[in-house]
């Protein structure tokens, strides 16, 4: 338990921590303004005792009650709001470092099997460590303080019973040591669960436009169900492991104060202890009770919020790119690929690339779908380092920019576009948020975008749903060069821009795109031929080698993959029903 806390507040950051800390001090000084409640009852007790109930005995007893009240009323409001700040804080603090440091993470990481862990630990885990931690801490750490210090009282009220009491804490100890063993195996397992079930849900929604055109709804929804029912499983499972052992505790400390009632009264029987101190033995027992009880439910969850701070820690460990570069503002922007190799999870994509971009020119990736195009692109734009040899940008090796420097020299269109749940403004001034508005309207207007933005009901101030999913995909592609002329960099990488683009769009989307390109280098990844064919040279990728390389008029006089690539689109063109 004590190994779990500590790693919670090595979690947080030195302000929230030391809030923490400041918390716990102040959490002793409650448990002392608690245990005045003892000295309380102790004046009435000896008044009574005495038969000679004096008004100095009531009201003495009335300002020490009301005094541990009123203290135990300000530190508790103090010391709350303390570690809810601390908790709260941290988890906001944690949520922007992770953002910050997947920045820097080579894309490899980021596929659709990681996206439901990263969106797991960013949302559920970090709102329960927001909501529980701060909870689990506040109430396992008072109920240690209150105990220890009740304990205090006893020994010096009688070492005896306070010697049985400590061998009922040490029980209680060794039985709560036992449940987060206990737990080590049921809270990742939860974990587990939670984490595939939020991957199954943004796998379902995403995918459902698919899922309904195959009719799979149904198998699909099973899936779904299945990961529904694991977390099912894991959170009740969980509950079940745990009850023997909070049953146990509870148990224990009732045993425990029976035996210190029991055996203060055998001590006064025996005349080896006051009725004062017997009395004042037996209310003990009940206070020790009733703060052991309330940890007992508590101490329960802080396996899971150990859980929760290996999870969050596990994506912050995954080493960054090396991006401690310079601010390099090169004299051209020439790309030097010099026989490059890059391998992912054992398997070489890309393997013994040459290749020279001169500046101000366009050339034209094509070849067989999985050859490594895009991943060639992205090694030129350091989304991922290469494995051997390097890869230059105006005679400067990309690793010795600073990665924001790097960026500020690429513009990227996607065959996939994602747009912020945002206003379409913002969205095209996503790489400027200080752009006046005249910069985004003429932004617009070169994207060809303009007219069907004034069509909507708020025009540029129309907020668009998740992902663009209120606009069609030709509209998101406009935006997206809107958006990528607004960033004006010298190197424009189209990845498939419009492959998926319907014929009333492509036009508009071709004229956008001509005026994204003007005066740039222009690296494609393009399956059409009108949209290779005028590129200043093409490379044929295949099996992560150029296989060919050249002008479109001198690849067509040699056999090989793109004089077949283009045969075969011109047979489908021209092929009618």
């Amino acid at each position: 338990m004590f190994t779990a806390l500590k790693r919670f507040f090595d979690f947080c950051n030195k302000t929230d921590r030391d809030k923490m800390y400041k918390a716990i001090g102040l959490g002793v000084v409650k448990a002392i303004f608690a245990a005045l409640r003892i000295t309380a009852i102790a004046v009435v007790t000896k008044g009574i005792i005495d038969n000679d109930m004096k008004n100095e005995y009531i009201f003495g007893a009335l300002a020490i009650l009301g005094l541990s009240l009123l203290g135990q009323f300000i530190i508790n409001l103090k010391t709350t709001m303390l570690q809810c700040e601390a908790g709260y804080h941290s988890c906001c603090n944690k949520r922007i470092e992770i953002a910050e440091h997947m920045r820097y993470l080579p894309m490899g990481y980021f596929n659709d099997n990681s996206l439901g862990h990263i969106t797991s630990v960013t949302t559920n885990t970090m709102e329960a460590l927001a909501d529980i931690a701060t909870r689990v801490v506040m109430v396992t750490t008072q109920g240690i303080l209150t105990t220890f210090v009740i304990t205090a009282f006893v020994f010096i009220f009688d070492w005896r019973i306070g010697l049985l009491l400590t061998a009922g804490i040490g029980v209680y100890a060794f039985i709560n040591a036992a449940m987060q063993r206990k737990t080590r195996k049921g809270a990742p397992r939860q974990q587990k669960a939670n984490r595939e079930l939020v991957a199954a849900v943004i796998e379902f929604i995403q995918g459902i436009a698919e899922v309904k055109n195959y009719n799979l709804t149904s198998s699909r929804a099973k899936k779904l169900e299945k990961a529904i029912k694991a977390k099912q499983y894991g959170d009740t499972h969980l509950e079940f492991d745990v009850i023997p052992y909070i049953t146990l505790q509870e148990i224990t400390t009732k045993l425990t104060g029976i035996l210190m009632c029991a055996v203060s009264a055998n001590f006064y029987i025996n005349g080896s202890m006051s009725l004062l101190y017997c009395i004042m033995m037996m209310i003990s027992s009940f206070m020790i009770y009733e703060s052991l009880d309330v940890m007992a439910g508590f101490s329960a969850l802080i396996r899971s919020v150990g859980v929760c701070v290996d999870q969050a820690s596990e994506i912050l460990s995954i080493p960054e790119m090396d991006i401690e570069g310079e601010e390099i503002s090169p004299a051209n922007h020439d790309i030097e690929l010099k026989n490059i190799t890059f391998a992912y999870e054992n398997r070489t994509i890309i393997n013994g690339v040459d290749l020279n971009i001169p500046e101000r020119t366009t050339t034209a990736i094509v070849g067989p779908s999985g050859g490594g195009k895009t991943t060639l692109t992205n090694l030129m734009a350091r989304f991922w380092d290469v494995k051997s040899g390097e890869v230059l940008l105006g005679g400067h090796n990309v690793k010795e920019y600073s990665f924001d420097s790097l960026m500020n020299n690429f513009s990227f269109v996607f065959q996939r576009v994602y747009l912020f749940e945002d206003t379409i403004a913002n969205n095209i001034r996503f790489g400027e948020p200080d752009a006046p508005m005249e910069k985004v309207i003429e932004a617009a207007k070169k994207a060809r975008c303009h007219d069907f933005i004034m069509e909507l009901p708020d025009g540029y101030d129309t907020v668009i749903g998740e992902g663009g999913a209120s606009l069609s995909g030709g509209e998101k592609q406009r935006i997206s060069i809107a958006r990528a002329i607004m960033k004006d960099s010298p190197v424009i990488i189209l990845d498939e821009a419009t492959a998926n683009v319907d014929p009333e769009n492509e036009a508009e989307l071709t004229k956008a795109i001509e005026e994204l390109t003007r005066e740039k280098t222009i690296i494609m990844i393009a399956h059409r031929l009108k949209t290779v064919e005028h590129a200043d040279q093409i490379v044929v990728i295949d099996d992560g080698r150029i296989v060919q390389q050249g002008r479109h008029e001198q690849l067509m006089q040699q056999k090989g993959i793109y004089r077949t690539f283009v045969e075969d689109r011109k047979k489908a063109v021209s092929w009618k029903l």
